[in-house]
């Protein structure tokens, strides 16, 4: 895997939450250039550091590496949501998604 997907993977998930470089940044207790030293191919998070960054966008290492979900933030809510729903209202849903799914 490409170094590249890593730093586009953190600007496209840093993008879809609504926050910016420097708010990120400090967030995760760095200077306010951090997240941008990443997005620009200057640095490269530690390994503990991407476990953090994994944290601060509630998804895990293997949802971050995930090409083909575009949405592991969102896909991380819902389940969270239903997570407790009763088995009715989560066969309810099913079938809601059943109908809304695009062959």
């Amino acid at each position: 895997m490409e170094l590249d997907y890593i730093r586009q993977k953190i600007t496209d998930l840093r993008i879809k939450k609504g926050v910016s470089e420097y708010k990120m940044s400090l967030d995760l207790g760095h200077s306010k250039s951090y997240i941008q030293s990443i997005s620009s191919g200057r640095a490269l998070p530690s390994l503990q550091e991407f476990l953090t960054i994994c944290d601060y966008f509630k998804i895990t290492p293997l949802q971050f590496f995930d090409s083909e979900n575009d949405e592991p933030i969102l896909i991380n809510e819902l389940i969270e949501k239903v997570s407790s729903l009763a088995p009715k209202d989560l066969e309810l849903l099913i079938s809601i998604a059943d109908r809304l799914r695009v062959p």
